[in-house]
């Protein structure tokens, strides 16, 4: 249980594979600790996009730092989840590492990368080392391009079109009939121009200082492409991971330790991980006493029992926030750039595969293509909003949905992420013990 490189106690590890399944081990030393440690309330964090447990646990260790200081009384214990998903290694996570001045003008996959995706996509890695040479070389942009297109949908284990593939509905736009994502299976040039096109506007160094900016080729637009594929993958494996997983999980703690109020705590993917582990509660399990979202990377639907596209369809998560003894808050910031400007329109390319060029970031937004990370929850009937010095000041409600804006401290990241994973503040921490009532 005991961690050297963790900055509270008691602190223990609850590691799960692509398919949901625990560590044994970990789980037994879990649910005998908690009953022997007298603990109350159990903080449960699960990461987005890290790819080893060392930097998931240096997030769990800055986060979770203030809380002994700010509810002394409480009887606290932790736990942080570990499950395979990662990130680039070109996405900058502040306090944990230096954030680049600029992003490199041709994005290639280094070595981290490569690492990285090998470590969860096993067995790949010729089609790895395959897509790192084409990003390197940039030969042409067309049939290069195309056999890009084609590799990334093998690494991702989508066939070339048609509804039977790896992913649904649920993984884009939480809403919409099943299908393979259209950026995936539609032409590859054209999707690469668009995400080039949409980093050139946001992200790229120079259009915010007025220096010249080199025009965007449909290469540059590749690395995204590979980028967004792996997130969907990724946001597939964190809905199983917390449904099959730790929603069970929680179904065991609540027999065997009742006396236990848990508050769940997730970013990024981690956000929906914790969220869909409410739908994996066994019955009368109401021990969840608060979630938190943080930078949460799904729709803002999700939770919405009609969508305003299409009243006949619900989000994913459509009323699992009444499964919660207490309030579903969820953190967004508009400096998120990965979450307010590529998300939706990987979202928007995912369910349609022609060009997006010529729409704004808001109209994106207010269709259907957001992010809970970039605007909060949506279309939710009673839900709350707040600036969060308001928030820190005020008593959070007892229940349903509510928004907190985060932007005054979740803003500072490079590209092409932005603020994404700019999380690590003592304002958010006080955030989670109001939403749980921990004093």
């Amino acid at each position: 249980m005991a961690d050297p490189g963790m900055s509270v106690t008691p602190y223990w590890e609850l590691t799960f594979d692509a398919d949901g399944d625990v560590d044994t081990g970990q789980r037994d030393r879990l649910l005998a600790g908690v009953g022997e440690r007298g603990v109350v309330d159990l903080v449960v964090f699960a990461h987005g996009w890290n790819n080893d447990r060392s930097g998931a646990t240096r997030l769990y260790s800055s986060f979770l730092a203030p809380f002994p200081e700010l509810a002394p009384k409480a009887r606290l214990g932790y736990v942080g989840v570990m499950w395979p998903s990662m990130r680039f290694s070109d996405e900058p996570i502040p306090d944990l590492k230096p954030v680049p001045a600029a992003a490199p003008s041709r994005p290639a996959l280094d070595k981290n990368t490569r690492h990285a995706l090998l470590e969860v996509f096993p067995g790949r890695a010729t089609v790895v080392e395959q897509l790192a040479r084409l990003l390197d070389q940039r030969p042409d942009e067309g049939a290069s391009l195309e056999e890009f297109g084609r590799l990334v949908r093998l690494l991702v284990e989508v066939p070339p079109q048609g509804p039977q593939g790896a992913f649904t509905a649920d993984t884009i736009t939480e809403g919409v009939p099943d299908g393979t994502p259209g950026m995936l299976c539609g032409d590859a040039v054209r999707v690469c121009a668009d995400f080039a096109a949409a980093l050139t506007e946001v992200e790229v160094p120079g259009v915010m200082t007025g220096a010249a900016v080199t025009p965007p080729q449909a290469w540059d637009g590749a690395h995204e492409l590979l980028r967004q594929a792996t997130y969907f993958a990724m946001k597939r494996r964190a809905g199983t991971v917390g449904e099959r997983g730790l929603g069970r999980l929680l179904g065991q703690l609540a027999r065997t330790a009742p006396q236990v109020r848990v508050h769940l705590v997730g970013h990024s993917f981690g956000a929906r991980l914790v969220s869909f582990a409410l739908r994996g509660l066994p019955e009368g399990v109401h021990s969840v006493k608060s979630v938190t979202l943080l930078q949460a990377a799904f729709s803002h639907y999700a939770f919405a029992a009609r969508l305003p596209h299409d009243a006949r369809a619900s989000g994913v998560l459509n009323g699992q926030q009444k499964r919660i003894d207490g309030p579903l808050v969820c953190c967004h910031s508009k400096h998120d750039s990965a979450l307010g400007t590529i998300y939706p329109l990987a979202s928007r390319m995912a369910g349609d595969a022609r060009t997006v060029l010529g729409l704004s970031v808001n109209s994106l937004l207010g269709a259907k293509w957001g992010a809970l990370g970039y605007g909060g929850v949506r279309a939710v009937k009673g839900t709350r909003s707040f600036k969060l010095a308001d928030a820190l000041k005020a008593q959070l409600p007892t229940a349903g949905c509510v928004n907190i804006d985060a932007a005054a401290v979740v803003r500072r990241g490079g590209a092409p992420s932005g603020a994404h994973s700019d999380i690590c503040h003592r304002e958010l921490a006080r955030v989670v013990l109001a939403a749980g009532r921990i004093v």
